[in-house]
């Protein structure tokens, strides 16, 4: 099972209509929630948004990304919820 690659940035960039977090449009965003959506489109759509990454985002993808597949938490939901009270 693919898992979403949303990695709790959730910000869009006004020019783009890119998320910053993940590179998804709105449009992308909600094709990944509907459970109608294939393994397969998911697939390829994960290829796409790393293409429309580079330097510092996708390297800050790829870590929280693989850490979201293995424990089930992205990076940033891991610091958000270690710094809180």
């Amino acid at each position: 099972m693919i898992i979403s690659p949303c990695v709790s940035i959730c910000k869009t960039d006004p020019i783009t209509g890119y998320c910053y977090g993940c590179a998804r449009t709105n449009g992308e965003k909600k094709i990944w929630e509907d459970e109608k959506t294939t393994e397969e489109w998911k697939k390829s759509n994960l290829e796409k948004i790393t293409k429309r990454m580079s330097g510092w985002q996708l390297n800050s993808f790829k870590e929280s990304y693989e850490h979201k597949i293995k424990s089930g938490v992205s990076l940033f939901q891991k610091h958000s919820i270690q710094e809180k009270p």
